[in-house]
């Protein structure tokens, strides 16, 4: 886990001193006052549209808030927030030996009261935490968009596109595995006990995974069903997948939706994480092969993820891609030196930033074993690009040429050529959770 802590950070002056010029305050939010925490849960809840938090949601909530940093943006004479924003540090995978990772700096909670928009408060809440990052040492800044044109103007770039399945799995055929000593064990699982495997197994498997993040308690709590006030807590049902030595390698939590006009029901997958393509079969095989099972659904997977490839007849599955895990880089020598690469490449990147906080022309040298030397530098650049479009390079998800062909990149189609070559990676980068 990453050493920094953002509740030592402060508020950004800059931020604050031009939200107050229009009567705001814009302070952290004390979780362990009762009535703040309150009142930053219930503007939490209103921004997202859903119901208002009862005293055991606020009180789940303040569990995950304690370790957070909260800010709240209050204007005269009303009691909630009318803006909210948390953020943390934490390790994101990214490409390289299992486990390698860079410091993130995850933003999530950011809301706008319908009353307070027009006003400058987004812009000043997500410019805040990035010079609250930057001047922390943070070198990327992350969140998961609920809109997709709102971060684009403050240097993000989509750069974890996952995939929604939704299989017939009628028409599927099913998936046949070969009996051997390998295939996983499936067990269902009790509300606690998925909890567990949830937490453990996710753990374990984002550090495979570039681009992922851990997860956190209250996050599992929901997954498992076991929040207070859940409507659909008691539709949850839990599996694991268990290998030869009795050890956890895959988990699914999912709930069934009953069909109006058959003896049947919708499998809708809430979470699928598996550590070994075993276990992964496995827990495919048994949401295909469920018994009345019309259609299953599954979001955030990753888009080599193997299931076309499982089933009789591939037209079965569709596959909808959409943009999930964004990324802002903020220091770009930090950034790009933390992970590895695929091929040596020798050129240098001219990086415009609208915050100025990665503008700058870099040289980036990787040798035969992927290692990555980025210095400033003087020299003519032999890329230009904004710091979004290389955000969205950054963990090999996103093209380089794709980029260069809609014109994100001002280069020759050699260079771009040997971004892509450099920064593509052999699995596809995934994000499993929403922060």
């Amino acid at each position: 886990m990453a050493d920094l802590d953002a509740r030592d950070i402060p508020v950004d002056a800059l931020s604050r001193e031009r939200l107050s010029a229009s009567q705001l305050d814009y302070r952290v939010v004390d979780v362990a006052d009762p009535a703040q925490l309150r009142g930053f849960a219930r503007a939490d809840a209103r921004g997202f549209l859903d119901k208002e938090p009862d005293d055991d949601a606020i009180r789940l909530m303040g569990e995950m808030m304690a370790l957070r940093r909260n800010i709240g943006v209050y204007a005269p004479g009303i009691e909630l927030p009318v803006a909210t924003v948390d953020s943390w540090v934490t390790p994101m995978t990214v490409p390289g030996a299992p486990g390698a990772h860079v410091d993130m700096w995850a933003i999530s909670i950011v809301t706008v009261a319908a009353t307070h928009r027009r006003r400058g408060i987004a812009r000043n809440l997500l410019e805040g935490e990035l010079r609250a990052a930057a001047a922390a040492g943070v070198p990327i800044a992350g969140l998961t968009a609920t809109e997709a044109t709102i971060y684009g103007r403050y240097g993000f770039g989509p750069a974890i596109p996952v995939a929604h399945l939704r299989v017939d799995a009628r028409r599927a055929g099913g998936i046949r595995l070969p009996v051997t000593d390998a295939l996983p064990t499936v067990e269902y699982l009790e509300p606690e006990a998925l909890r567990k495997a949830l937490d453990e197994v996710h753990e374990r498997a984002r550090l495979g995974r570039a681009g992922d993040v851990p997860g956190w308690p209250l996050r599992w709590l929901r997954m498992a069903g076991l929040t207070p006030g859940d409507e659909r807590s008691r539709a949850v049902r839990g599996v694991r997948a268990v290998d030869a030595d009795g050890v956890t390698r895959g988990v699914l939590a999912y709930t069934l939706d009953m069909l109006p006009d058959e003896f049947g029901a919708d499998l809708a997958i809430r979470h699928l994480d598996a550590e070994t393509p075993e276990a992964l079969r496995a827990l495919w095989a048994f949401a295909l092969n469920h018994d009345l099972i019309r259609t299953v659904h599954a979001d955030l997977r990753p888009l080599d993820d193997p299931l076309p490839w499982l089933v009789a007849d591939q037209r079965a599955v569709q596959t909808t891609v959409h943009d999930h895990g964004w990324l802002r880089i903020l220091d770009v020598p930090a950034a790009l030196a933390a992970r590895a690469y695929r091929t040596p490449v020798d050129l240098v990147l001219r990086v415009t930033d609208p915050l100025g906080l990665a503008e700058g022309s870099w040289r980036l040298r990787v040798d035969a074993e992927g290692d990555a030397v980025v210095e400033a530098t003087s020299d003519a650049p032999d890329v230009e690009l904004g710091v979004d479009a290389l955000s969205s390079l950054y963990l090999g998800g996103v093209s380089a040429i794709a980029l260069w062909a809609a014109g994100r990149i001002s280069a020759s189609a050699e260079a771009a050529a040997s971004i892509q070559d450099a920064f593509g990676t052999a699995a596809a980068p995934a994000l499993t959770i929403w922060y």
